[in-house]
C-alpha cells in the first residue's frame, strides 16, 4: 500500500436533472430529464456546447490508476463498479487517498474539472476531507503551483495556462502513439448513461486514465526524472500490465487494438 505514490485519475460525470430544474427552471416544474434537455438547448444557443457545467454535476464512473514512485504502473481500479453509486464513488474516491496516504493526485485538466467536481460531491454527500482542504499557505494541497499534492499534466504542458493545450489529453497522447479518444467522447456520456450503459462509461474513463499515465511518464522524461530509455522500459512494462488483463475489460482489449509504438526519431536518423 505504501508503495502507491501517484494516484492518476480521470472522471465522468452525469447531470443531475432534478437540481437543474430547481434551480434554473423553479416555476416551470420540469422533470428531470426536460430540465437537462431545456439547459443544454440553452447552452448550445449561447455557447455553442450541450455540455453542463460541473456544479450541476455528480460522478458516474472514476478510475484510478495506482503509480509507485518510480513510475510503474501497479492497479488500475473504477470506483464502486458496476453500481456506480456517486455517493460511494465519492466516499472511495476520498478515503482512498488517505488510506495511501495521500499521494500525488495526476490529472490532465484536472485543475479545471475533475477535482473541483470531487470536491463538490464531497460537500454534496457530507464527506470530510480535511488533510485536503487544510491551509498551509503556498504548501496548501489546493493551491494552484502545488505539484506536489495535484500534477495536472496540461499545467506542465502550458505553463500553468500561458498558452493552450489545443486538442488535449486526445492530441498529446496520440504524440506518444498512443490512442487517444476511442469509442466515445465526453458530450456523449450523459447519452449513454441515459441508456444504461455505465459498464461503457467505465471502460471510456478506463482508457482516458491509460492516456494519462503514459502522458504522465513521458513528462517525466521532458523534467528530467526518467531518461527516455527508461521511459521505454516502463511503457513496456504497461503493456505487459494490460495484455495480461485484456480478459477482464473490453477497454483494454480496445486499447492494445489501437496501440502503435512511439516513433522514435533519433533511431531512425541513425543519430
Amino acid at each position: 500500500m505504501s508503495n502507491v505514490s501517484y494516484l492518476i485519475f480521470d472522471v465522468e460525470s452525469v447531470a443531475d436533472g432534478q437540481l437543474i430544474s430547481q434551480v434554473r427552471y423553479p416555476e416551470l416544474g420540469l422533470s428531470a430529464k426536460d430540465a437537462i434537455s431545456a439547459y443544454q438547448d440553452e447552452l448550445l444557443e449561447n455557447k455553442g456546447t450541450t455540455f453542463i457545467p460541473h456544479t450541476f454535476q455528480v460522478p458516474t464512473a472514476v478510475v484510478i490508476a495506482k503509480v509507485s514512485a518510480d513510475f510503474e504502473l501497479l492497479d488500475i481500479v473504477s470506483l464502486d463498479e458496476p453500481s456506480f453509486r456517486p455517493h460511494v464513488i465519492t466516499k472511495h474516491f476520498w478515503t482512498g487517498w488517505e488510506m495511501y496516504r495521500r499521494p500525488i493526485w495526476v490529472t490532465f485538466n484536472g485543475r479545471s474539472f475533475d477535482l473541483p467536481l470531487m470536491e463538490l460531491a464531497a460537500f454534496r454527500y457530507g464527506i470530510s476531507v480535511p488533510d485536503w482542504f487544510k491551509n498551509e499557505g503556498y504548501r496548501s494541497p489546493r493551491n494552484r503551483f502545488n505539484v506536489d499534492s495535484h500534477l495536472d499534466l496540461q499545467d506542465v504542458l502550458t505553463n500553468f495556462g500561458a498558452a493552450r493545450c489545443n486538442g488535449g489529453l486526445n492530441l498529446v497522447a496520440q504524440m506518444l502513439g498512443k490512442p487517444g479518444k476511442i469509442g466515445m467522447s465526453g458530450d456523449r456520456v450523459q447519452e449513454q448513461f441515459d441508456q444504461g450503459n455505465q459498464v461503457a462509461i467505465s471502460d471510456y474513463c478506463r482508457c482516458d486514465v491509460l492516456d494519462t499515465y503514459f502522458v504522465f511518464v513521458r513528462t517525466q522524461v521532458l523534467l528530467g526524472s526518467i531518461t527516455i530509455e527508461k521511459e521505454r522500459e516502463i511503457v513496456a512494462s504497461a503493456k505487459q500490465w494490460i495484455l495480461d488483463r485484456q480478459d477482464q475489460s473490453n477497454a483494454y482489449r480496445d486499447y492494445l487494438k489501437s496501440w502503435s509504438d512511439w516513433n522514435n526519431p533519433w533511431e531512425e536518423q541513425g543519430t
